[in-house]
């Protein structure tokens, strides 16, 4: 019986566990309910367990045999704050909150691993489950880092993965390289000077200033950045100190993010985006000032380990199933922080055809669980052997 096969022996009470999860969604660094339960499986599987790792994280600990190597595998917590609008019999029951990406189904199919390997136990070496909060912009990883992740409970190696609508359940993709990538949100704060509608002359407009910002702000891309990097910048948000028709507001903010797929190229758009704004409003006699936050490094595998993660994916799931350096994501996702600190590999599992994550209507899909559950679980015996 192969791996997927024993995993499924327990499938039923893992779709129950997920779905409990998708009706009480927790935001970021705020799953208290969540961390609690995951702890308490994994004490029931026999699994050292250490709590409030980073706030609300939670690593469990599970050694075999002998062997010195140690191996992590991580999974995200969080929820979103958003409505569902799924009609579902574990829908979500608090207003505003939704397991809208997944991490549900993440958590679960490393809780599925962790049941697996504690009765099992064909490993020679140490894992370590980490459950990670806050993935979504709340800097989870980086207070997991904060609270010593690494020096706490030491890896060799860490691998994560996330799961995909566009690939089919049983399918499995993955980069030698950058995979998804980092990103910033910017806010833009333009004064301008107040004035009647009817006399522009006598004030400063800064809607006019923000609107000649945001046009050039997407010459960045089209001219200042080669077209072999890939990067999107946009703004996605204008918000005015007057809600007045008849009023040339004083105070102008401009909102938006910017995805690219190294650390230099965020720093080069950061100093022009500061550039840019500052330099327009100057020239209307206003100011700009510009916050502006990297939330996500970019996802980058290291190279041995992500052929390595294929190649454990083949075996399990058939090399027909496994896609190799597929086109990049501009989404982001924090588990970048951990591959600046330990080799590891990230990859994204079939989830179905269905609703892109963080739409409303998005639901993961719970026959993903074995199989994601089952390459973890291989992972880890085919690294610790």
């Amino acid at each position: 019986m192969n791996t997927i096969q024993n995993i499924r022996k327990f499938h039923e009470d893992l779709t129950a566990f997920r779905q409990d999860l998708h009706a009480h969604p927790e935001l970021g660094l705020e799953e208290y309910r969540t961390a609690g339960l995951v702890a308490q499986k994994l004490r029931s599987f026999g699994i050292e367990v250490h709590e409030g790792v980073g706030k609300t994280g939670v690593v469990g600990v599970l050694c075999a045999g002998s062997g010195h190597r140690k191996i992590g595998l991580r999974a995200d917590m969080d929820a979103l704050p958003m409505q569902e609008e799924n009609d579902l019999p574990y829908k979500s029951t608090i207003a505003h909150k939704m397991h809208a990406c997944g991490h549900d189904g993440h958590t679960t199919m490393l809780l599925g691993a962790a049941q697996y390997l504690a009765q099992t136990r064909k490993f020679n070496g140490t894992v370590h489950f980490i459950f990670q909060p806050g993935e979504e912009g709340a800097g989870g990883a980086q207070a997991m880092l904060q609270d010593d992740l690494f020096t706490r409970f030491p890896c060799d190696a860490i691998f994560g993965m996330h799961n995909s609508p566009e690939l089919e359940i049983g399918e499995f993709r993955i980069n030698h390289g950058p995979i998804m990538a980092g990103g910033a949100f910017f806010d833009i704060a333009i004064t301008g000077l107040g004035a009647h509608a009817s006399r522009p002359e006598t004030g400063i407009d800064p809607i006019v200033v923000g609107a000649q910002i945001v046009l050039a702000l997407q010459t960045i891309l089209s001219r200042n950045i080669t077209a072999f990097e890939s990067a999107s910048l946009s703004v996605t948000r204008v918000e005015s100190s007057s809600s007045a028709y008849n009023v040339i507001p004083h105070h102008v903010v401009l909102g938006g993010t910017v995805r690219c797929f190294s650390n230099e190229i965020m720093e080069f758009i950061k100093k022009r985006v500061t550039e840019i704004s500052q330099g327009i409003a100057s020239s209307h006699g206003a100011e700009a000032k510009v916050d502006f936050k990297v939330i996500f490094v970019p996802t980058v595998n290291n190279k041995e380990k992500s052929v390595f993660f294929a190649e454990t994916a083949k075996i399990l799931l058939g090399e027909k199933n496994v896609k190799i350096n597929a086109k990049k994501l501009m989404g982001s996702e924090d588990f970048g922080f951990m591959l600046e600190h330990i080799e590891g590999a990230y990859g994204m599992i079939g989830n179905g055809k269905g609703f892109s994550p963080h739409h409303p209507n998005y639901n993961f899909n719970d026959e993903a669980i074995p199989y994601g559950a089952a390459l973890y679980a291989k992972l880890v015996e085919n690294f610790l052997t």
